[in-house]
């Protein structure tokens, strides 16, 4: 990371969203396996609200300790979010576990009356109270998801849901087998 964060800052990149750090590391990347990849060479944003976390993080931030002008805006994303709600027509959103990503979507369709569809896969527990494991109906009594909207929770590990959900969405498509 600190040789991509070296030629951003000295190409005057000195501040940046969540969503540019992501498109330009993902210009970066060789991987044709990683999302960032495509993602950036399909003009489709990648938004991170916990961008600070993780080996991610600490390398912006030993990133800055050298370089203290450089920062992530956060707020920018906020807008840019904003942005995208505001003036979709229909929003749906494919939440893979809970926690700080799952919220960030399910609160910004709040204010546009809610989500139109909606997929939550989760290992999470409801009975603890927490957001992770609240339900998409839960969602509907705030008005994250609109109360007619098409909207499942799927409980199980995402490792196995995700790639049977993927594979049954690219199966669909194709002509039926002898």
């Amino acid at each position: 990371m600190q040789p991509i964060l070296n030629d951003l800052y000295k190409a005057g990149k000195k501040t940046m969203s969540s969503r540019q750090l992501a498109e330009e590391f993902g210009l970066r990347v060789e991987d044709k396996k990683s999302i960032l990849y495509w993602a950036a060479r399909n003009q489709i944003p990648v938004f991170v609200p916990g961008i600070t976390d993780g080996a991610f993080g600490s390398q912006l931030w030993l990133f800055r300790q050298q370089h203290p002008d450089f920062g992530v805006d956060v707020l920018k994303d906020e807008q840019e979010l904003s942005d995208i709600v505001f003036t979709s027509k229909k929003a749906g959103a494919l939440m893979i576990g809970g926690g700080i990503s799952k919220h960030h979507v399910i609160w910004w369709n709040q204010f546009r009356d809610g989500l139109d569809y909606a997929v939550y896969l989760t290992t999470a527990e409801e009975y603890d109270g927490s957001l992770s494991g609240a339900r998409l109906r839960e969602a509907v009594s705030w008005g994250k998801v609109k109360e007619k909207a098409k909207y499942i929770t799927v409980e199980g590990d995402a490792t196995i849901t995700l790639p049977l959900i993927a594979a049954s969405v690219l199966d669909a498509g194709r002509p039926a087998r002898d």
